[in-house]
């Protein structure tokens, strides 16, 4: 069981409060992503529930048992860090049955237990190397390995993948989604990148400066995000957001429209544009137009090659049924 709940929880670095009170609910064999910019609380809040950082104040229940005062080798969670953490004089077999032989259990049942970590991730061929014959993906794989042999009520991972270049970042992401499917466990797990985010959770809880902005689906964050923050958040490339004229036509004080939902013409449209800068990707361009009144370049998402330049007058259209409206405290207009 892995179901974890916080009750009313802060937390305060002297007289800074990081964490005001906060409420959530995690559901055991969920998978959570805490996600949200640099300096948003998430990492403070993972080690609060991991043990590492003490609360300030409210509850900690870790399958309806209060945790807060638990010790973290007590509270049944297993921890992956940003750093891999191995020991380099160690073999891959030692480094992950390193936790058992710490509780003392005996060679077979430890073999055991590693064999078939090593099996679910891949490292069979590897237990007899050390960390640095490894690629820095298969050195995670390791990091995760000494967690699973814990067998844990949650995982919980803080920004694992950071370290990793673009390719190997999208493969252990598919690895650690796969493990989720496997074990069934409750993960947990902190990143900055809402591509990350939107592809690997079932939940996701957006944070801005220690608060809960939104938890839900991906899509729901996608498709109803409750304000700026998340709409301008959830979804890459970034929403692009319209006030003044562009917005009051719809009664809002201001607008949001992804670049995937406008469409574009050299003939005719609802907004009159210059192209800037494109970026041709194969499957997908990405336009930079500027139109006027607007600070910022409206970016525009169109699938395949689009027979734009640099200088070109063009026409926008946005999707009416796919306008997000915001008042003028932010808030989304249903």
């Amino acid at each position: 069981m892995g179901q974890i709940t916080l009750k009313q929880i802060t937390k305060s670095f002297g007289d800074v409060q990081v964490i005001p009170p906060l409420d959530l609910q995690i559901n055991d064999g969920e998978f959570v992503v805490f996600v949200g910019p640099s300096g948003c609380g998430k990492s403070t809040l993972l080690r609060l529930i991991a043990g590492l950082e003490d609360t300030t104040s409210g509850e900690i229940d870790i399958d309806g048992r209060d945790a807060t005062e638990v010790p973290p080798a007590k509270r049944g969670l297993a921890m992956v860090f940003q750093s891999y953490a191995l020991y380099p004089h160690m073999s891959v077999r030692k480094n992950i049955a390193f936790p058992l032989r710490m509780a003392g259990l005996d060679k077979n049942a430890q073999n055991a237990k590693v064999e078939a970590a090593a099996k679910v991730l891949n490292l069979t061929d590897y237990l007899d190397r050390r960390p640095g014959q490894l690629s820095g993906g298969q050195r995670q794989r390791v990091a995760i390995g000494r967690a699973i042999v814990r067998e844990p009520a949650a995982f919980l991972f803080d920004e694992p993948l950071s370290n990793l270049d673009a390719a190997l970042r999208v493969n252990m992401r598919l690895e650690i989604s796969e493990l989720h499917q496997t074990l069934k466990t409750t993960m947990i797990y902190v990143t900055h990148d809402q591509v990350e985010a939107m592809t690997m959770a079932d939940k996701i809880v957006v944070l801005q400066a220690g608060i809960i902005e939104q938890v839900g689906t991906p899509l729901e964050l996608y498709h109803t995000p409750r304000n700026k923050f998340v709409a301008g958040f959830i979804g890459s490339p970034k929403m692009n957001f319209l006030h003044g004229s562009y917005s009051s036509s719809h009664g809002a004080e201001s607008i949001g429209v992804r670049p995937e939902h406008i469409s574009v013409s050299k003939t005719e449209g609802i907004w009159k544009g210059v192209v800037g800068v494109s970026e041709h990707l194969g499957s997908d361009t990405f336009l930079y137009v500027d139109i006027e009144g607007v600070n910022t370049p409206i970016t525009v998402r169109s699938t395949g090659e689009v027979g734009f330049r640099h200088g070109d007058e063009i026409f926008l259209t946005p999707d009416p049924e796919k306008i997000h409206r915001f008042d003028n405290q932010g808030l989304r207009i249903s």
